[in-house]
């Protein structure tokens, strides 16, 4: 029998580069925040608003787009959020309890990807194939309210940033407003990822196949 060499999807494209310095990059910018230097935060958050417009750009530019980008991309953004919602509610910007419903929705997101991520994974399931992003079994679609919520989630995030930039109290009105409704559309949100059926998609062999270079039969060894 002819021996087949496997092909995966390629994971190493500038879009994807570009994400995963996105998410080096948030822990220095909560650590920022933690020391007070508000205005450098507020500066590497609009950095890293721009490389997300970014490499965006250039993957639906130059056909760049990938499965596992549909999953880092939003990925780091949980990421930066998570970072600031951690490091503003430590400083004191952020109410404990809304601190705790964006983060509770993240952790229950997450676990119930690692869960589909292994119902999803083509034969044979083994961890290293499990970790091994290249190989695609799903692709992740945001649900409409989930792109409001993270529109406010940032907006929320950038708000409350520069507030003491600024010297805005931190229960101005508009602040405790923006709160409530941020609150409100992550549960919502939430809901909606769990109850939607087009969020998660499982890929099938033919969506696979147009985005991954078919095999090459080498010849065999004699």
């Amino acid at each position: 029998m002819p021996a087949v060499q496997d092909h995966h999807e390629r994971v190493a494209t500038i879009p994807n580069a570009l994400t995963m310095a996105r998410i080096l990059s948030s822990p220095y910018i909560g650590y920022l925040i933690v020391q007070q230097e508000y205005a450098w935060a507020l500066g590497g958050c609009v950095v890293f608003g721009l490389t997300d417009a970014l490499d965006g750009y250039i993957a639906r530019k130059y056909n760049m787009q990938t499965f596992v980008g549909s999953i880092i991309d939003p990925a780091a953004d949980k990421v930066l959020m998570t970072t600031l919602t951690v490091a503003l509610t430590y400083g004191g910007l952020l109410p404990t309890p809304l601190a705790a419903v964006i983060i509770g929705r993240d952790v229950a997101l997450s676990l119930a990807a690692f869960f589909i991520r292994w119902a999803t994974l083509p034969a044979p399931k083994t961890l290293k194939r499990y970790f091994d992003l290249s190989i695609p079994s799903v692709e992740v679609r945001p649900t409409r309210i989930s792109k409001w919520n993270t529109a406010l989630q940032l907006l929320l995030m950038a708000a409350t940033l520069t507030s003491p930039v600024l010297g805005i109290p931190a229960d101005f009105a508009g602040l405790v407003g923006l709160q409530w409704l941020t609150g409100t559309t992550t549960v919502l949100s939430g809901i909606g990822y769990l109850a939607s059926k087009d969020a998660v998609h499982r890929l099938t062999k033919a969506e696979v196949a147009k985005r991954i270079p078919k095999p090459r039969i080498l010849p065999k060894k004699h």
